[in-house]
């Protein structure tokens, strides 16, 4: 029995033995062994500290620390998709204060920094934010613990459709969740007011040029799948707190962080545009119809929200004949003392509970089978009562 080995076998061995060394050397850049194996390319990933933004899912989105209310550490880190993750957080803020940063992805312009395409290239007037204009979907990872934080969308509009500073309309915040003791800025103006199948507390306060109106879910959540900005916006213009007028150039979703709050993470973020965000006319505004054209068309209402005293609703147009059709006239009678106070994508008049509606000069034409839809808020005493029916012609 032989206990070593020939020295040419030895020698073949060390060589061997060095060649993967010297690989494993390339491939790790440290002095630990790492075999290498036929894996994809790694994903490049970027710090960011401070003020340091970088652009997400080939610029469709941008990435931001804004860190502006704390000098402690605090970065993110971003791997060039729709997502990010606070890397790093040591501010210990009050939290019966301002927070002390607000990592968060965006599309549009924030300060003049704008995405690329999207709200960017065409911010949507509010008065043309009908159902499905704009909607946002946004998964997080929240570790809880003894941070302190909100997990809110931060939404912006401006009197104009572009800016190059602080916008100077309002501020929407949309509150998913929040971990230790803070709160939305101002005060609590509304409770438990359904808006497109989500329940909210509202929160309303006057900053030093703008407002800043908080949708804060009654039920928390983690991420949520196509939100509709275009009904929390007609429900701020129906409460006075936005201008129909006014341009949406900014949708963001991050964390306001007070205390803490390494390990909140991004892991996937959308904005979804449709149409061409030219403005509508001012809703209720006098509009030209087009004489009907032939064919034949059907209305479906149903409530999209409500809350104490008031309601949104819509309205469904759709061409049920085979020409199109040139122009349109709805009709229904409410029957619990309805009063409409603001109507898009179209105009109307009320007499007591008659109301009749005309299509806009942009949505008259239907294709068989296409629809409209018509947008309103009202008020109502008693019992909201849905029509019996609504008549199109």
């Amino acid at each position: 029995m032989t206990r070593s080995r020939s020295a040419l076998a030895i020698a073949a061995t060390l060589l061997v033995a060095l060649g993967t060394f010297l690989v494993a050397r390339a491939v790790s850049g440290s002095g630990r062994l790492a075999v290498p194996t036929a894996s994809p390319a790694a994903v490049t990933s970027t710090t960011l500290c401070q003020e340091q933004t970088a652009q997400a899912a080939g610029g469709t989105y941008i990435v931001q620390n804004n860190e502006f209310d704390s000098g402690a550490s605090e970065c993110v880190s971003s791997d060039g998709g729709a997502d990010f993750t606070v890397a790093n957080s040591s501010i210990a803020n009050a939290t019966s204060g301002s927070p002390g940063a607000y990592p968060s992805i965006y599309q549009g312009c924030h300060w003049g920094n704008c995405s690329s395409g999207g709200l960017s290239a065409a911010p949507v007037q509010v008065s043309a934010l009908t159902p499905g204009t704009v909607t946002t979907s946004w998964s997080t990872t929240q570790p809880g613990g003894s941070s302190a934080y909100d997990v809110a969308y931060d939404i912006w509009f401006n009197q104009t459709p572009t800016t190059n500073g602080q916008p100077n309309g309002s501020e929407l915040m949309v509150w998913l969740n929040h971990n230790g003791s803070v709160q939305p800025f101002g005060t609590e103006v509304a409770s438990n007011v359904t808006l497109g199948g989500r329940t909210y507390n509202i929160w309303e306060g006057a900053q030093s040029s703008w407002d800043t109106v908080t949708y804060d879910m009654t039920s928390p959540a983690t991420s949520v799948s196509d939100l509709d900005v275009g009904t929390l916006a007609q429900d701020m213009v129906s409460r006075g707190y936005t201008q129909s007028s006014w341009y949406l150039i900014d949708v963001e979703a991050g964390f306001e962080l007070w205390q803490g709050g390494a390990g909140l993470k991004t892991d996937s973020f959308s904005v979804s545009t449709s149409g061409s965000g030219t403005a509508a006319p001012t809703p209720s505004s006098p509009s030209s119809t087009a004489p009907a054209g032939p064919g034949t068309c059907s209305a479906a209402y149903s409530v999209t929200g409500s809350w104490p005293g008031g309601f949104q609703g819509q309205v469904v147009v759709t061409n049920t004949g085979s020409a199109p059709l040139t122009g349109w006239q709805l009709g229904w009678t409410f029957p619990g003392g309805q009063a409409i106070s603001n109507l898009w994508n179209g105009s109307y008049t009320q007499s007591g509970g008659q109301v009749t509606v005309t299509n806009a000069s942009y949505d008259g034409s239907l294709a068989p089978g296409a629809t409209a839809t018509v947008g309103f808020t009202a008020t109502y005493s008693g019992s909201n009562t849905a029509p019996s029916g609504v008549s199109c012609a």
